[in-house]
């Protein structure tokens, strides 16, 4: 009896747990084992990437990790991103595919619905920045305003292509909000215009015609070379529905190459983009 009642006991403790912790991406089980790792990877030292990985999506943090581990960017730009994720995402392109990554995290909201964690210490979401490199003067920002939903970005200094660069994450408000995201675009630009070197990834819910771009169409250029107002035509669509929402915006700083990689895991699709290596 006492045996029984310790085993009962247990699994009663166990299953508190999990309601406590709350939603978790499939396929990151409380108990899973490490998987097999394949070759190990070397990042690309120019590269640079930007993915909304939706959330909440029913999607493994294992595959995530995957689509990252296959560009093997030297910064990855995470937007809608649970700590929690992002956490086991980085420990898994460690542990499955020999790429290390420091982080930092822009959370503007704690939600346990969508992020988990505890209902009186619920899991941070918003934005997240992976680096090969190390990371110094993080700045996290929430926008005033941020429409529907609380946005803002995410700021550090790193190394990309041997040169520092700032780099800027940020996710906009949704979509119809443009008066919104005109405000936060402003926010945005005047950050963003103190730098000679910056990229900014993110999410911006707007097409490259769209007024409230203006500002930063100003100061940077997209890294899709065919992609400028007022025409958008020739930009790589980068959503479920067939519109360019994803930027890689560059000041200071040349691209080389862009892509966009279709992807089952979320609505948006990773963008990545080959910058121009730091002069000899």
């Amino acid at each position: 009896m006492v045996a029984r009642g310790t085993r009962w006991l247990a699994g009663a403790v166990t299953l508190a747990c999990v309601v406590l912790v709350g939603p978790s991406a499939p396929g990151d089980g409380l108990f899973a084992g490490a998987l097999p790792a394949d070759a190990d990877r070397e990042v690309m030292p120019n590269r640079v990437m930007t993915w909304n990985i939706c959330n909440p999506c029913e999607v493994s943090n294992v595959d995530r990790a995957a689509e990252i581990a296959a560009y093997a960017p030297q910064v990855i730009g995470l937007q809608e991103a649970c700590v929690r994720d992002v956490e086991r995402i980085r420990e898994y392109l460690e542990s499955l595919h020999g790429l290390v990554y420091h982080v930092e995290y822009g959370p503007v909201l704690r939600h346990w619905g969508r992020c988990g964690g505890v209902p009186w210490s619920p899991g941070g979401f918003g934005q997240a920045i992976l680096s090969a490199a190390p990371m110094t003067d993080r700045v996290s920002v929430e926008y005033p305003d941020g429409g529907s939903e609380d946005r803002g970005y995410l700021a550090v200094t790193t190394t990309v292509g041997g040169r520092s660069v700032r780099v800027f994450n940020t996710h906009l408000a949704q979509r119809r909000q443009e008066s919104v995201r005109e405000g936060q675009i402003r926010v945005l630009a005047s950050a963003v215009s103190r730098y000679d070197r910056a990229v900014v990834l993110g999410d911006f819910n707007a097409v490259p015609d769209a007024p409230e771009l203006a500002p930063m169409w100003e100061l940077a250029t997209d890294a899709d070379p065919g992609c400028r107002p007022p025409a958008d035509g020739d930009c790589e669509v980068t959503t479920d529905w067939q519109s360019k929402f994803d930027y890689t915006f560059l000041r200071g700083v040349t691209a080389r190459e862009q892509g966009v990689r279709p992807s089952a895991y979320s609505d948006h699709d990773p963008v990545r983009a080959d910058l121009e290596p730091a002069p000899d």
